[in-house]
């Protein structure tokens, strides 16, 4: 697996945070009927307990967009992808349909509250660290423009940064021709129920992407 650790510069800020992972070779495809039948399920349940009003004061997602004013970024401009995602459901807007590997991705995020980022495994170079973008900094979003990542929780790995729990860059981003994943839960609320969560993207990244070569592991 990924050697992948957590900088001291972010925990000073945030003592409690926690990056599950879980690695695997895949099979990237087309989400099947059935896998979107379960997130528009859940996103129906969502639409039920709660309003666009509260999504920000969910306590996962509050105690992420605590740690961003800490970090001096503010958390309304750079939304977690986890509250970008719930908003998308409330609003009617549904979530994008990319791939198998994306939407289980999201579906983890949106029923944990944690955000979740999925990367190409043979894009990355091991060590990985979590740490926090240095001044300047900047990558190519996935579907967007340059980034400001300065200040932002950031993946960095021997290359550069590559991901965050706002938004991923294009370099690690999954596409049809990945064989092999790493997908990371990223918990500014300590290590509750993260273990669970992984077992339940396991279950998942079998069931829809023939999933093998499993290995899980939480860094903190």
């Amino acid at each position: 697996m990924l050697e992948i650790k957590i900088s001291d510069k972010l925990k000073d800020v945030c003592p409690q945070i926690t990056l599950g992972c879980i690695q695997a070779n895949v099979n990237v495809k087309t989400s099947s009927e059935d896998l979107l039948k379960e997130i528009e399920k859940y996103s129906e349940k969502l639409s039920e307990i709660i309003s666009l009003e509260e999504v920000s004061s969910l306590e996962r997602i509050n105690d992420a967009r605590e740690v961003y004013k800490k970090l001096g970024k503010a958390p309304s401009k750079y939304r977690v992808s986890s509250e970008a995602l719930i908003r998308r459901i409330l609003q009617k807007k549904g979530l994008y349909k990319i791939n198998n590997i994306v939407e289980i991705n999201n579906l983890i995020s949106i029923k944990s509250d944690f955000s979740v980022g999925s990367y190409n495994v043979k894009n990355i170079k091991s060590p990985i660290c979590l740490t926090v973008g240095e001044e300047g900094q900047k990558y190519k979003g996935i579907g967007k423009d340059l980034i400001n990542i300065e200040n932002l929780p950031v993946l960095c790995d021997e290359i550069s940064t590559f991901g965050s729990p706002t938004s991923d860059s294009e370099r690690a981003m999954i596409t049809s021709s990945v064989e092999e994943i790493i997908m990371c839960i990223y918990s500014f609320s300590g290590k509750d129920e993260v273990q669970n969560y992984l077992d339940e993207a396991k279950d998942l990244l079998i069931k829809y992407a023939d999933a093998s070569n499993i290995y899980m592991n939480i860094i903190d």
